[in-house]
């Protein structure tokens, strides 16, 4: 992608990259300005500018869509610490036909995210305030995906209640050692680590496939 200092411009280059509708950025960059005017009060991303917000928190989210197409979910999708909605809000906004839960522990998080849900019509979006070890396995999901949850091992034991036997993680990190990979337990099987592509990041990011072991 080459460089360029308009956000609205950066989306629309990356969405092509990406080859994705490019009417999907109209929802975007109102997600994006809610998040510049929420950020400012509620600090809920580190992130501060709109050109590394449209990289490093949208094109990253979308970057994992042809992974999880391939998947051709039926049960629901469960975004784990989903902050300001990353990456199931992203997720949802581009795959309306998916239902998406998202889950964060914290207040105004949360609150964020049923503001995001309720401004762009996201029926198929469900906000859950909770820590994710505290929620009743009342979905089956078909899968879990999470943006730098803590370690992998951490994230599968966590979440490990709400996934079906048939269910996939799909985990977003940056670099993936093989020391936390020596740590995952014997009950989850790695199928596959997929080196994503995120026009505008020249950092390594991954996404770890998954599934409880036969």
């Amino acid at each position: 992608m080459k460089k360029t200092a308009d956000p609205e411009r950066c989306l629309a280059e990356g969405l092509e990259q990406l080859q994705l509708d490019p009417s999907l950025s109209a929802s975007l960059l109102i997600y994006l300005d809610e998040l510049g005017k929420w950020n400012r009060t509620y600090n809920l991303t580190s992130v501060r500018d709109p050109m590394q917000m449209v990289t490093r928190h949208v094109l990253d989210s979308l970057s994992m869509l042809p992974a999880l197409d391939e998947l051709d979910l039926r049960a629901p999708l469960l975004d784990v610490g989903s902050g300001a909605g990353l990456p199931g809000l992203i997720l949802a906004m581009a795959r309306p036909q998916l239902a998406v839960h998202v889950v964060d522990s914290n207040g105004k998080k949360a609150r964020f995210l049923r503001h995001i849900q309720r401004r762009l019509h996201l029926e198929n979006v469900e906000v859950f305030e909770c820590r994710v070890e505290d929620m009743a396995s009342e979905f089956v999901y078909g899968a879990v995906t999470s943006r730098a949850f803590s370690s992998l091992a951490q994230f599968f034991d966590a979440t490990r209640h709400l996934l079906s036997a048939d269910g996939h993680w799909l985990a977003m990190k940056g670099r993936v050692n093989d020391n936390e990979l020596s740590e995952i337990p014997a009950t989850v099987c790695v199928q596959r680590l997929v080196r994503l592509h995120v026009p505008g990041l020249s950092e390594e990011r991954h996404l770890v496939l998954a599934s409880p072991s036969p």
